[in-house]
């Protein structure tokens, strides 16, 4: 389970760190910065995918995603009493994302590229520094693997530095670029781990989803991003799954329903029993609610696990007497996978205190997303390993 997160100098989030726990709900006000926190999360994702670099390069390049602020506040500024005002730099351009879990953690560093040689890839961020240490926290005793440029290091089972004969390439990270199951198996332990997380983000539910429409039915686990493949992965679930938790999902949603798959030739299509109705009704009859809430059953009871789910506005199109029942879909699969929730829902918010899960709301001052109510003293240790 990821314990800490944290971000340093990506758009809002100046020097964020904050706690996360099995069920977590990220809220706050509009713009207080948390569609930042989910990109951030994207962008840690893509490093054990290759997709880091381009994943920065779509959102404008590192100078359109870094902190536009200044480097740090006097307390006038603080007090309201002056402007903010442009400062001389001291510190190296960076942008930073880590996270720790109890066992390992994780950081990486980006930064600009030397102006020598010329490049006509100038303006692409380089990676400055990489590290997996042992523990929650970063210290120099316990890094394990460390990457500095191009150079890269670990520690062998005696505690020495062993240097390893390979040049990573400025826009890859070793995750992706470097795995020795035997010298180094915590780094393709974080890899696979990270790989494994997963990220859902306003499913398509118009006429024309994929998700309405007979599609070829295979062994799904996972739902896809899409949700094209909805009635595989719902078959899928009650087959090697928890038929059991699939129905009593939909009947917690929709008293006396009940959905079946109807397989023709090999393309499965979702079918609705409604209490009250005298025929079933298919996926392209289902409202946008009812369709969209399928969907998050797909998801959340998915036979595969991964090591954090994260759901981004899942009260989407749903009514609000349909939340109490999201709520319990996602703190039951929460005893199964870490879920961190992205929502301003206040319905969505109420339910989840219900199941002991942590809202973690944002605020923003002086443009800076803080946690608020989390004091300098309460935030987690976190230390950024130095260039």
């Amino acid at each position: 389970m990821i314990q800490t997160l944290a971000v340093a100098n990506y758009r809002s989030l100046r020097r964020l760190v904050a706690p996360l726990r099995e069920l977590s709900l990220i809220t706050g006000a509009n713009g207080s910065g948390k569609s930042n926190l989910y990109r951030a999360l994207r962008l840690l994702a893509e490093t054990a995918q290759g997709g880091l670099i381009p994943s920065l390069a779509r959102e404008g390049g590192l100078s359109s995603t870094l902190w536009a602020g200044p480097e740090s506040f006097g307390r006038s500024v603080a007090r309201g009493e002056h402007p903010v005002e442009g400062t001389v730099r001291k510190e190296p351009i960076s942008l930073r994302l880590g996270f720790a879990e109890s066992e390992f953690g994780y950081a990486i560093d980006l930064g600009l590229p030397s102006p020598h040689p010329p490049s006509a890839f100038s303006r692409d961020p380089v990676i400055k520094r990489e590290c997996i240490w042992n523990g929650p926290f970063f210290r120099p005793a316990s890094v394990l693997v460390d990457r500095r440029g191009p150079a890269l290091r670990m520690r062998n089972d005696q505690g020495a530095w062993t240097e390893v004969r390979v040049a990573l390439p400025s826009f890859d990270s070793m995750l992706v670029r470097f795995t020795d199951p035997q010298q180094a198996p915590e780094m393709l332990m974080l890899r696979e781990k990270i790989r494994s997380w997963r990220f859902y983000d306003h499913f398509r539910t118009d006429t024309e989803a994929p998700a309405r429409a007979p599609q070829v039915g295979t062994h799904t686990p996972v739902l896809g991003q899409d949700g094209a493949d909805l009635a595989a992965a719902l078959q899928t679930i009650r087959e090697i799954g928890d038929p059991t938790a699939l129905d009593a999902a939909v009947a917690d949603a929709f008293p006396g329903s009940g959905v079946s798959i109807r397989n023709v030739d090999g393309r499965f299509e979702v079918e609705m029993r409604q209490h009250g109705l005298l025929r079933v009704l298919k996926g392209a009859e289902l409202s946008d609610g009812t369709l969209r809430y399928l969907l998050w059953i797909a998801a959340l009871l998915t036979p595969r696990p991964p090591a954090l789910l994260v759901l981004n506005e899942p009260e989407t199109s749903l009514h609000p007497d349909l939340l109490p029942a999201l709520a319990r879909l996602v703190a039951q699969a929460s005893r199964r996978t870490q879920v961190l929730v992205v929502s301003h829902s206040a319905p969505l918010i109420e339910a989840f205190g219900r199941f002991g899960g942590q809202t973690i709301r944002l605020v923003k001052e002086l443009g800076e997303t803080r946690v608020d109510g989390l004091k300098e003293l309460d935030a987690p240790s976190w230390h950024w390993p130095p260039r």
